[in-house]
């Protein structure tokens, strides 16, 4: 447990479902076994609340804490030590002073000499996290490199299936659900958007979603409508312009809070996005990338989402170099495609909400 809960950066928070989860099965093994009277009502509501809390905490206090690591100088290892928020101190020999380290970072895909691995065998051995710089960067900075096409952790490239079914209910049921609780609220943004401006209430256009198949999705139109309704073809006219003039008033609200994506609760409940995972892209602008990145559709091997890994930490963009940049986080997510970081990206979410983080 000491490598975990000292693991910096985004990967902190993974073992607070799992522990939840344990802990919760355990209690309710003995309530079962012992023929106990309990709330299943109050069980699951505690549960629920308790890891939304420790969430919560994770992000305003364990963020804040400043790790000390250690770095091997072999291999690849200056790009981890240009990464803030850890205090990094490279190691000029195998035989330097480490008890002032919290942790140790090696590329352990390079050459290590053999001094080196018997030190950082003595230093797994001691109880002093040995971590892999590459695994590290990841963590740190919630991306993963692009360049190549990179394995999850159980050395496949294909996501938890299992999962993703489960995942498919879960937001059908949601969505379904949601859609009967906004109704009234949606009936009244579709109104203040008929007043505010002429045209549609609803934009719809053309994306890639789930293994490379277009759909039309659907939110809130918060801009002045176009004289034609004609399709997108170019990569500009796909881009969304930062404090574009043809927004309307009610529109920079609705793209501020991020109300103009409720719409899209109805391409959940048809099968065609899921709560979370990584935005669609616009089908010019997907079939650019097809083009330019070779593994590029891999992004498609999870379903698209409302919200996602790249919206909570980088915002919205607008530039095609910026787009490019959002794909690291894409594949970051895709990589580590679990419970956990769904639940870091919903409280990251509701941060965004209400700060406005990335309003376009």
């Amino acid at each position: 447990m000491k490598g975990i809960t000292k693991y910096p950066g985004v990967e902190q928070t993974s073992y607070i479902a799992p522990a939840f989860f344990a802990s919760y099965g355990l209690l309710l093994i003995i309530y079962v076994l012992g023929r106990l009277e309990y709330s299943r009502i109050l069980i699951t509501s505690s549960f629920l609340i308790n890891v939304l809390l420790f969430y919560c905490l994770n992000s305003t206090f364990l963020r804040r804490r400043k790790m000390h690591i250690g770095i091997v100088p072999e291999g690849e290892y200056l790009a981890l030590s240009k990464v803030k928020g850890v205090e990094w101190t490279i190691l000029q020999s195998h035989d330097a002073n480490v008890a002032h380290l919290n942790a140790i970072s090696v590329d352990l895909r390079s050459d290590v000499s053999n001094e080196w691995e018997r030190r950082l065998a003595n230093f797994a051995l001691e109880g002093l996290p040995v971590y892999h710089s590459k695994h590290l960067l990841e963590s740190l900075t919630g991306k993963v490199a692009i360049e190549h096409l990179s394995e999850n952790s159980f050395g496949t490239l294909s996501p938890l299936y299992a999962y993703m079914r489960i995942k498919r209910v879960v937001d059908f049921i949601a969505a379904v659900l949601a859609l009967i609780a906004l109704f009234p609220a949606l009936l009244v943004i579709g109104i203040m958007i008929a007043v505010d401006s002429r045209g549609p209430i609803l934009f719809r256009q053309v994306r890639i979603g789930y293994q490379g198949r277009p759909f039309r999705v659907f939110k809130f139109r918060t801009m002045v409508a176009e004289p034609k309704n004609e399709p997108v073809t170019t990569i500009e006219a796909a881009k969304t312009k930062d404090s574009d003039k043809r927004i309307t008033r009610i529109g920079g609200f609705l793209r501020q809070s991020r109300l103009d994506e409720l719409p899209q609760i109805l391409n959940v409940i048809k099968g065609e996005m899921s709560w979370i995972g990584p935005r669609p892209e616009a089908e010019v602008l997907s079939r650019w990338y097809e083009n330019e990145i070779p593994f590029y559709r891999y992004r498609h091997i999870v379903y698209p989402g409302i919200t996602g890994w790249a919206q909570v930490n980088q915002g919205h963009v607008s530039e095609v170099n910026e787009v490019t940049s959002k794909l690291h986080y894409d594949f970051y997510y895709i990589k580590n495609f679990s419970p956990w970081i769904d639940v870091l990206i919903v409280m990251r979410t509701i941060r965004t909400m209400l700060t406005g983080f990335g309003a376009r």
